[in-house]
């Protein structure tokens, strides 16, 4: 017997509701998404703020840079100026101590222009007087200088001429005895003549043009007498003797009178400069010249006589006294 506890139910269960999960997972992927969207578009724009203060501050460096640039070119310009301010006030120091040097050497010259001035107004001192005896002594030393260093004669002649006449204008009686040793001395300038070194250059040139030695030429009969070895070889094989120093080849005596020529030039050469050891040398190697030249003759004999006389010429003037006008003049303007 069936009883109800033993009846099975066969009824069919109710469906179950829907589950709610799927609907929210999709809520939480979306809020992650905007989540997502909201951090990224934070990252790009803090990004983007980033590079444009990265460009602000590498524009802000850039600025800096050339500003330093600026700054330092500004510098270089004003150390540069400054130099030159430096050279300029160098410069102006110096030309400033040579104004003063300048002007001091003016006020000096002015200071001794105002004593010179003050002496010639001196009546005591008569100043015409005093120009004329400056002017003497003057030409009196140039005189004596042109005669002593350059040898001129007629140089000091006219110079102790002009002191004459300059020295006549005074009228002091205390000169008279200058004037007396003046014209003595001028006498004595008249009576030398010629200039030595004029002389001896004058008697050079007067023996370079007489030097015309011919060559000398064997005689018509010296192939008749000569040996039949010299009549036979005397084509191939020319002889002289060792001991011969006179030139006979045409080139060896043209070479030898070229020598005595340039032997005559330097002593002349040397006597136009004073030079009398040098006048001498050249003169006694003209002598081994003319012994090259010609063999012992009275023509020979001559000519080295001629040369001993000129090398035995003085080159200078010696006038004992030379300069003793000037000195008087000295002594006696020291004396006044």
């Amino acid at each position: 017997m069936n009883t109800p506890l033993d009846t099975v139910s066969t009824t069919p269960a109710s469906p179950a509701p829907a589950s709610p999960t799927p609907r929210r997972g999709s809520n939480g992927w979306l809020w992650l998404l905007i989540v997502l969207l909201i951090a990224g578009g934070g990252a790009w724009y803090g990004w983007q703020q980033w590079q444009n203060r990265q460009a602000q501050d590498r524009a802000a460096e850039a600025d800096a840079g050339q500003r330093l640039e600026a700054l330092g070119e500004r510098l270089n310009t004003i150390r540069t100026n400054q130099e030159a301010q430096n050279r300029r006030i160098a410069q102006a120091d110096t030309t400033n101590r040579v104004l003063r040097d300048e002007l001091h050497g003016i006020g000096q010259r002015a200071a001794l222009i105002e004593d010179s001035v003050s002496k010639l107004a001196d009546p005591d001192r008569h100043g015409a007087q005093a120009m004329r005896l400056d002017e003497t002594e003057l030409l009196l030393t140039l005189g004596q200088q042109r005669l002593q260093i350059a040898g001129d004669l007629e140089g000091a002649r006219r110079a102790y001429a002009l002191a004459g006449g300059v020295l006549d204008g005074v009228d002091d009686p205390a000169y008279l005895s200058l004037r007396q040793t003046l014209l003595q001395e001028t006498a004595a300038l008249k009576e030398l003549g010629i200039e030595p070194r004029v002389q001896a250059m004058a008697k050079l040139d007067a023996l370079a043009q007489n030097l015309s030695l011919p060559p000398e030429r064997p005689s018509a009969a010296a192939p008749t007498l000569a040996p039949w070895w010299r009549r036979a070889f005397g084509t191939l094989i020319e002889t002289r003797p060792v001991d011969r120093t006179v030139a006979t080849h045409p080139s060896d005596r043209a070479a030898a009178l070229a020598g005595l020529q340039l032997e005559i030039s330097l002593a002349r050469a040397a006597a136009e400069r004073h030079d009398a050891d040098g006048y001498r040398t050249a003169l006694k190697r003209a002598e081994s010249w003319v012994r090259r030249l010609s063999a012992p003759s009275p023509s020979q004999d001559r000519q080295l006589a001629q040369l001993r006389e000129l090398a035995a010429l003085p080159l200078s003037l010696s006038v004992p006294t030379l300069g003793t006008t000037l000195q008087q003049l000295r002594q006696l303007r020291t004396a006044q």
